[in-house]
């Protein structure tokens, strides 16, 4: 064609980008790669498989298949690595992670390209955005460790990470991952997907290069066997795994009861909330940024479209014009705006979920022109008349599909918005500020996105809630997840109570014409169990001194629900939550005396012993009601016009299983924080010493505690802890106890991806502040919500 040609009919011309650095790259290695342990690349394995570029089916290189050998020799790297890379202290860990920041940058072109070409995403994403934001990441973390001893004093590295890292952003996942954990003093074994390990193999490579000590960054490829083998390692003392929902499940399933730590970043089905006042041509363009991005492989992907009722009809057409203007290629052409599928396997589910969706009823629009020949590709595209329960709008399609629905009022976009098991990230279009930010805090999404969207920055941490996974990644909030306090490492294994005593018949109290039994405390009122059994409270000399009632399921259904409709207890001013506690501490003060007596009574205890404690849970709560209105959140600074607000909001209700040592407490120290912090609680108390909790019941009743925020179910307490870890409408689990509790804890959370706190069976210190109080608790109490919002020019 000639310029006259091109003048006439507008059309782009292929605009390709050089890929002889990386052809060059792969060559130098003939194609064929080891994994890169201790400070070097392995001979390759008989063992392998082809890494295939997307774009046009073809072989791109031949790499190892991981197995139990590899990942040995890798973690015994990294765990020798270990202890010298913590020992040179975080200013000197800075040089290095600057370095490997200034590494990147002067590499950039080459990672750029490999990435294109290992994942089809097109050259000007992975130039203008993956690639500049891993160094960002590099060079924030490198901040993080010159400050480590001053920021984080009462915390220490984990160890051994290990780090799963999905196809979709193979290069910047790895940034994600890599940058806090060594900045911090933990060394890494990361796999990268089996679709995409070329960037990984080539930043280990020049890390090394650069002076990063042997054994602190080793890779290892592979499929999901060898991720499983990185998983089961008893050497390995924190998972980070980013990928889909039913494969953290397993994760959490077989790390169970290992005392690993998990950050798990899983999937999304995100809304993106257009209100009619919104200026629509910037939110069209939103949309294109938000399901079209790397052709809709982001977990976050804005792929439900919700569009207020009155402005429907026209914005649909408008996007649908907007639509015939992207243009599809090869990821190397620097003129496209969308590459190629992953896989074919990928493609082929995205087009049955979009039959699927035409099949329910909804309408399918695509632009009208060519696709490449080769290569996996798929053209955007727009479902329409989709219902909130089909599959599309509740499905993570993963791919370059959005799905439209309407709504009228703001009520029915956040019911709309929220109607899904995941919790990622959401969008909201509005020129009124007031309107956004009021809707902001109702979505259930760990980042929300006003009049943007997909914003990324080191220093603003991402991550989910329900389904979505639990962690941050990014911030300070991202730092404590490759850290643990320096106090729980203290924590011995619990030694086991003496038996109880056979209860003295002669020493029995007398029947009662009036039922002194102590009742189940649920909605704010004494209640009768559902059994009418009860349980009798022995004495270490075998005197009966009470009965207190023993719950069962439907009890335990019922203080769910009792908690569930207190979940106005988040929403509360700060202030009035630490008036209450403040006031339930000076209630029980009142009553000192008489609680030590009970202490005294069922425990044996000395009767200094037994004031000691009650005295202690006393200060506790005066301390949490202290931090209610204390602990907020933070202002992030990401580099452009604007803010993200960092909230912290509470986690939701929370089960509480109460350990078997210091009764009073040890339930005050787990109840207070969550209470404080907002969440309505569910606890189930110390199965031998359940009368100390229902002594409680009456200050609860005097001290304005609502209804519904603290419901205590007494009885056995493994039969009861397992109903209240397995009910669906619990967010989060506590339960310090056995190592067996803390396992099925853990097991159990899976079905709705709960956030767990458990002890693994090690005796706290109740008595010492920094193992039983303060900010590890409240953070534990928590989920940060980032709300960006862009400002300015």
């Amino acid at each position: 064609m000639s310029v006259a040609d091109y003048l006439d009919s507008m059309d782009y011309g292929p605009a390709p980008e050089d890929d002889g650095n990386a052809r060059s790259w792969l060559a130098a290695h003939n194609e064929r790669f080891g994994h890169f342990i201790n400070g070097r690349f392995t001979e390759p394995k008989a063992k392998s498989f082809d890494t295939i570029e997307p774009a046009t089916g073809n072989i791109l290189a031949t790499v190892a298949l991981g197995a139990d050998a590899d990942i040995d020799a890798a973690v015994a790297a990294a765990a020798k690595a270990q202890s010298s890379w913590q020992a040179i202290g975080g200013k000197k860990r800075a040089r290095h992670i600057y370095a490997l920041a200034r590494m990147v940058q002067r590499h950039a072109r080459l990672f750029a390209v490999l990435e294109a070409l290992d994942n089809g995403k097109p050259i000007r994403e992975t130039r203008d955005l993956d690639v500049p934001l891993v160094a960002r990441h590099f060079y924030h973390h490198a901040g993080w460790a010159e400050l480590q001893d001053t920021e984080f004093s009462g915390y220490q590295p984990i160890g051994v990470i290990g780090q799963i890292i999905p196809w979709n952003f193979p290069l910047l996942m790895l940034a994600w991952k890599v940058a806090p954990a060594l900045a911090l003093g933990n060394t890494v074994v990361l796999k990268p997907a089996e679709s995409t390990p070329l960037t990984a193999l080539l930043f280990a490579e020049l890390a090394s290069k650069a002076g990063l000590p042997a054994g602190v960054l080793n890779v290892v490829t592979g499929d999901g066997s060898t991720g499983s083998l990185l998983v089961g390692h008893d050497k390995v003392g924190k998972i980070a795994f980013t990928g889909s929902t039913d494969v953290g499940r397993r994760i959490r399933a077989e790390t169970a009861g290992s005392g690993k730590s998990l950050t798990l970043e899983l999937g999304g089905k995100s809304p993106f909330i257009v209100f009619d006042d919104a200026d629509l041509e910037s939110a069209i363009e939103g949309v294109v940024d938000a399901i079209w991005f790397n052709q809709g492989q982001v977990c976050c992907a804005g792929s439900r479209l919700l569009v207020q009722e009155s402005i429907h009809d026209r914005f649909i057409e408008r996007l649908k014009q907007r639509m015939t203007t992207l243009r599809v290629g090869h990821p190397l052409d620097k003129a496209i705006d969308m590459g190629a599928v992953i896989e074919e396997r990928q493609l082929a589910r995205i087009r049955a979920l979009v039959a699927k969706g035409v099949e329910e009823g909804a309408t399918a629009f695509s632009p009208p022109f060519e696709m490449p020949e080769d290569g996996y590709f798929h053209p955007p595209t727009l479902l329409t008349g989709v219902e909130p329960a089909s599959t599309v709008a509740t499905e993570e399609i993963f791919g370059p599909v959005m799905v439209a629905m309407s709504f009228r009022t703001p009520d029915e976009a956040v019911a709309l918005a929220n109607n899904t098991r995941y919790g990622l990230a959401a969008s909201i279009w509005s020129e009124q500020i007031s309107l956004a930010l009021d809707i902001a805090p109702k979505l259930k999404a760990g980042v929300v996105w006003v009049n943007a969207t997909n914003l990324f920055d080191a220093g603003v941490g991402f991550g989910g809630y329900r389904e979505s996974g639990y962690g941050r990644e990014g911030g300070r909030e991202g730092v404590f997840e490759y850290l643990k306090p320096k106090a729980f490492a203290a924590r011995k294994p619990r030694k086991p109570l003496p038996p109880v005593p056979e209860a003295d018949a002669d020493a029995s109290f007398e029947p009662m014409a009036i039922d002194r039994t102590a009742k189940l405390f649920i909605g704010g009122k004494q209640v009768r169990p559902d059994g009418n059994y009860s349980l009798p409270v022995i004495s270490p000399k075998g005197k009966i001194i009470g009965e207190v009632g023993e719950g069962n399921r439907k009890d335990i259904r019922n203080a769910v629900e009792a908690a569930r409709k207190a979940e106005g207890w988040g929403k509360a001013a700060t202030h009035l939550r630490a008036q209450i506690l403040y006031y339930l501490a000076e209630n029980l003060a009142v009553r000192e005396k008489e609680f030590a007596s009970r202490l005294v009574d069922m425990t044996g205890a000395r009767k200094s012993e037994a004031e000691k404690e009650v005295a202690a849970a006393i200060e506790r709560l005066f301390t949490y009601a202290a931090w209610a209105d204390k602990y907020d959140g933070a202002v992030h600074s990401p580099p452009l016009r604007g803010v993200a607000l960092a909230m912290n909001e509470p986690v939701g209700v929370a089960g509480v299983v109460c350990p078997p040592e210091a009764p009073l407490l040890g339930f005050v120290s787990l109840v207070a924080p969550l209470v404080a912090m907002g969440n309505p609680v569910v606890a189930v108390p110390s199965e031998r010493y359940g009368l100390m909790a229902t002594d409680l019941y009456q200050v609860l009743e005097t001290s304005d505690v609502p209804a519904g925020v603290i419901n205590i179910v007494t009885g056995g307490s493994e039969a009861l802890a397992k109903t209240l870890i397995e009910h669906a409408d619990v967010d989060a689990v506590w339960a310090f106890g056995s190592m067996e509790l803390s396992e099925m804890a853990e097991a159990l959370s899976v079905s709705n991806m709960k956030r767990t706190f458990v002890d693994n069976g090690l005796a706290t210190d109740w008595y010492d502040a920094a193992q039983a109080e303060g900010r590890e608790f409240l953070r534990q109490a928590v989920q940060i919500k980032n709300i960006w919002i862009p400002y300015g020019e």
